[in-house]
Order: structure tokens, then sequence, then C-alpha cells
């Protein structure tokens, strides 16, 4: 947890601890950023308001190097700070205000997310056009090149190809990738399908890889079929 408000800190440590997690506690950006890549962690709690390097400054930096999945703490009510984070690479956020058990339920999500990838059966790969998948490595490659994901896009992308041109629901996503229920309307995913268009090189006006159904969701190909 990275986080300058050493009383919450500790707070949060006394919960997580009795709850059978681990937590090492930083309380600035350079710290803070300095130990996620010097540790194998299962997830990370970042708060976005820090004196010096903020938290979106330590993430841009993180996901340069770790897909590990982070959990944001925010006090900024606006949704454009939280869809900042989103782009950026964070799989779930938090306003100041939550309860000891929202802050469980969301961080046994994304550390289940993560593991449920990892532990997938990888005896083949997920082949469409270019793009070639391994969930169990957890690798991407585009034309023979390495892209690095984020955890959720990642989780994303594997469902798309997954459904072999079938038009994927934005609810149908966020069911599959997520342990936690979204507003009907909440814009995180379509914020995550932008990230992960860009990573492939997509435009999506022309598209070589996800399409956008209007009013209905996402597909994967050119010639989505039932």
């Amino acid at each position: 947890m990275v986080d300058d408000d050493r009383k919450l800190c500790a707070l949060v440590k006394d919960y997580l601890d009795s709850m059978g997690f681990v937590v090492d506690l930083r309380h600035s950006g350079p710290e803070g950023l300095k130990q996620a890549l010097a540790d194998s962690y299962d997830a990370l709690i970042l708060d976005v308001m820090m004196p010096g390097m903020d938290g979106i400054e330590v993430l841009r930096e993180l996901r340069k190097k770790s897909d590990v999945p982070v959990l944001m703490l925010t006090a900024l009510g606006e949704e454009s700070d939280r869809i900042v984070g989103l782009e950026i690479g964070a799989d779930d956020y938090l306003p100041k205000t939550f309860s000891s058990r929202e802050l469980l339920a969301r961080l046994r999500a994304v550390t289940r997310r993560s593991q449920r990838i990892a532990e997938q059966d990888a005896t083949m790969d997920l082949v469409d056009g270019e793009l070639r998948l391994n969930a169990a490595a957890h690798t991407l490659s585009l034309a023979g090149k390495p892209v690095e994901l984020t955890a959720l896009e990642f989780a994303l992308l594997h469902s798309l190809m997954k459904a072999k041109g079938r038009v994927k629901t934005r609810e149908a996503l966020i069911e599959e990738v997520s342990d936690r229920r979204f507003d009907v309307f909440d814009r995180s995913i379509d914020v995550h399908i932008s990230s992960l268009r860009k990573k492939l090189g997509d435009d999506p006006k022309e598209p070589r890889f996800i399409r956008t159904i209007r009013g209905v969701g996402y597909t994967l190909g050119e010639h989505p079929h039932a």
C-alpha cells in the first residue's frame, strides 16, 4: 500500500493482516514505485493524491515494467479523475470514504481476476490474424512483437479472442473479467477497450481488430457471427 496518510495505512494494514493478507507500507510515490518493482506482489493499493510524485505518476512508471493489479484510492469525485487512472492501467478504484469490507471485496476481486488468468490452460495459443495470446504465460504478441497489457486489458482481449468473432456485450465482458457489479452505464470498460486499441495500433474508425457494435458491445475481427 502506497499512501502518505500514515494513520489510514496503519488501519488498513491492521484490518487486512487480520484477513490473512501480508501488507507492506510505503508513504511516498518514489518509495512505493521502487518497492513495487523490487518484489512480487499480488496487488498494489495506490493513493492518487500524494505530494511530489503522485499516484498517477507512480502508475504510469509502474506500467512500463509491471502488470501487477492496481487498486487506486482517490479523494477526487469527478468521473474524469477516475478515468485518467483507468486509462493508464488501474484495475479498479475506490473513493477514500470506503468501508473496510468494500476495500476487501475490491482487493479480492482484482487478485482473483489476475490469478484466474495466470492459471488458465496454455496447451494452445489463441490466434487471430497477427495476434497471438497465451493465457497462462500472460503474453501477447502482434506480428511477432510482444505487447504489454495490464491485467484487465489482457482479460478483455482474452475474452474477445475466445468468443471467435461473436459480439460480446458490455455486460457480458464486465461479468467475465470483473468480480464486482459495475453500473450498466459505467464507462470503465470503454476506457479499457480504448487503451487496448491504442496498444494494438487499432483505429476505432477502421478497426483491424476490435470493432464496436453500437449500442451492444464489442467483437474481435472483421466478420462477427451469431
